[in-house]
């Protein structure tokens, strides 16, 4: 199942991968790129909801810059987006654990979720115009989460990893 998104390279639109319904997943999306305000900020846009994996870009724009003279991204970037991923794979793991529940009942479980750690490890610097992260479920228990994540150039190129626990109840 699919809902209508915007291509990476073309900002045409396409459709996020999903097994989730199709209420579930606008909605998931909804709350992750619009009513998340500060994901607006960093552009973060879904391209794959899984089960226990999901995944989406951020383009680069000056007001994410984090050194001037190099072009590079801003670590806090990174490292917001990564925590922002984390959560999103927290969600999605939590409606795939919840299927026998309609979409509305399912979203409604988010209301408490919270990052109690994060861990960053930056490994080069970011320079490009579009990024990718994913992040993907280690363990979700009935209240805490851990996620892994990654953050990469264009090319696939890891310029970053994070790992994070979350407050699921």
């Amino acid at each position: 199942m699919t809902d209508a998104k915007t291509d990476v390279s073309t900002d045409a639109p396409t459709a996020v991968k999903s097994p989730f319904e199709p209420e579930f997943t606008s909605a998931l999306c909804e709350i992750f790129e619009q009513l998340i305000t500060f994901n607006q900020v960093l552009g973060l846009k879904v391209d794959e909801l899984q089960h226990e994996i999901v995944r989406a870009h951020i383009r680069m724009r000056p007001d994410l810059v984090g050194h001037y003279a190099h072009n590079r991204l801003h670590g806090g970037v990174i490292s917001a987006t990564l925590d922002a991923m984390g959560g999103l794979a927290v969600m999605a793991a939590t409606g795939a654990r919840h299927l026998d529940e309609p979409p509305q009942q399912r979203l409604q479980r988010f209301g408490k979720l919270g990052t109690i750690d994060l861990r960053v490890d930056y490994l080069r610097p970011a320079i490009g115009a579009i990024f990718r992260c994913e992040a993907e479920v280690m363990r979700l228990g009935s209240r805490v989460a851990n996620t892994r994540m990654s953050f990469t150039d264009e090319q696939g190129r890891l310029l970053a990893t994070g790992a994070a626990a979350y407050i699921v109840s």
